[in-house]
């Protein structure tokens, strides 16, 4: 190319003949490229590289947009009530914690007779997909319930403080199981109804699994899956209630 480079006007030598002749031996760009850029022209594989960043930061950034979201006006009421439901729920949710795998403390609680017509119901909504998921779906529908609540009220209510509280309420199911799985080899708890224990849930599914050795283990996780999703749910809280504070009377804008 013996005009003058198009972004730093060098002008090539009789020296530079043994240098790539598409690149400037003065700035380095590459001639062809840098004149595309300039007319607005991208390389195919730079605008597909380009496009994937951009939808995985566009992802990213929707998911932490849609559960950091808090209402430009905030009725001091509401505040206060969610507020007190908060301190309500600390104290409630680190007593389970601290407890740890105590079945009277759990299954004694109000919140489990809350989780169990869900577990009931669970079994007879996977009754169709086999006797493993039949006997699974009781436990398994008690978690996904809230977590399933949790979503809606991120994404179709837009209400991040209720979601923080199903958050809690996924992680106390969680929690309130584990007595359940703790139980397998020995089937002392008592059941729904006075059923008998050949009816015990977790002692058949880890012995279908073979698994019964691992029963404590398995406990522990459940239990340890729980106490994690109420710590994020005390700090999701207290975020969004922090957020909310600073919106106390504010006068919501209508952008048309």
């Amino acid at each position: 190319m013996s005009s003058p480079c198009p972004k730093c006007g060098y002008v090539r030598k009789p020296s530079d003949a043994e240098l790539n002749p598409l690149i400037c031996p003065a700035c380095g760009i590459a001639y062809n490229k840098w004149l595309a850029r300039q007319k607005g022209v991208v390389p195919q594989h730079a605008r597909v590289s380009r496009s994937i960043d951009e939808d995985e930061k566009s992802s990213f950034q929707n998911i932490l947009e849609a559960i950091t979201y808090v209402p430009e006006h905030v009725e001091i009421i509401e505040f206060y009530a969610r507020a007190i439901t908060f301190i309500g729920l600390l104290i409630w949710g680190f007593k389970f914690i601290i407890g740890g795998i105590d079945w009277e403390l759990i299954m004694g609680s109000f919140m489990h007779n809350i989780n169990l017509p869900f577990h009931e119901f669970g079994h007879v909504l996977f009754m169709p997909f086999g006797k493993f998921m039949h006997i699974l779906g009781g436990s398994l529908f008690q978690v996904a319930l809230p977590f399933g609540l949790m979503l809606a009220f991120i994404f179709q209510r837009r209400d991040n403080f209720a979601a923080s509280v199903m958050l809690w309420w996924t992680g106390q199911s969680f929690i309130d199981v584990s007595p359940y799985i703790a139980d397998a080899n020995y089937r002392m708890l008592p059941l729904v109804g006075g059923a008998s224990e050949e009816f015990h849930d977790w002692g058949n599914l880890l012995t279908m699994m073979n698994m019964l050795s691992s029963a404590r283990k398995i406990a522990n996780v459940s239990f340890g899956i729980g106490t994690l999703l109420i710590l994020l749910s005390f700090v999701w809280g207290a975020y969004i209630l922090y957020r909310q504070r600073k919106n106390i009377g504010q006068v919501a804008v209508d952008v048309k």
